[in-house]
């Protein structure tokens, strides 16, 4: 039993030093690479309903409601350990463009993640129709952009 316990440790005390020294030579924090991965999660989804309500991509009922689904059960995900303090700009440099004011005493970053949770819910009741989707769209971005103005530096 004891052998047990300690090829376990072991195992993941391996485990843990290979992913930091994965996560090193990459370049990127773990909790930064999970946060880009789920904003690009956003995107491609964002990118359907987008491209439906200008007319760039035909309309589909079925894949409209399938990437409202996705995107609601995107902002209702719990992403509090991808924005772990420490994990700023100020902290890593170009490795992210998150802000430090995410983290500061007093931020809305959790009003602003609400409003984009009332906005995909409003996009999912809504995707059903194309009227719906050039309906909702705005919600959606302007809850997406809400955020990024106030705590995502500028692509240099």
């Amino acid at each position: 039993m004891a052998l047990h316990r300690h090829v376990f440790l072991g195992l993941a005390a391996a485990s843990i030093a290979a992913t930091a020294v994965f996560a090193e030579s990459h370049g990127n924090n773990p909790a930064v690479s999970a946060r880009k991965a789920h904003m690009s999660l956003y995107g491609h989804n964002l990118g359907t309903l987008g491209g439906m309500a200008k007319g760039t991509i035909a309309f589909d009922a079925a894949a409209s409601q399938a990437a409202a689904d996705n995107l609601l059960a995107l902002a209702t995900l719990n992403q509090m350990s991808y924005w772990q303090p420490g994990t700023s700009n100020a902290d890593l440099g170009d490795q992210t463009r998150a802000l430090p004011g995410i983290w500061a005493e007093g931020s809305d970053v959790g009003a602003k993640a609400g409003a984009l949770v009332e906005a995909a819910t409003a996009m999912q009741a809504a995707a059903g129709t194309l009227d719906g989707v050039r309906g909702a769209i705005g919600g959606v971005g302007g809850s997406c952009g809400g955020c990024h103005k106030s705590f995502r530096a500028p692509e240099s």
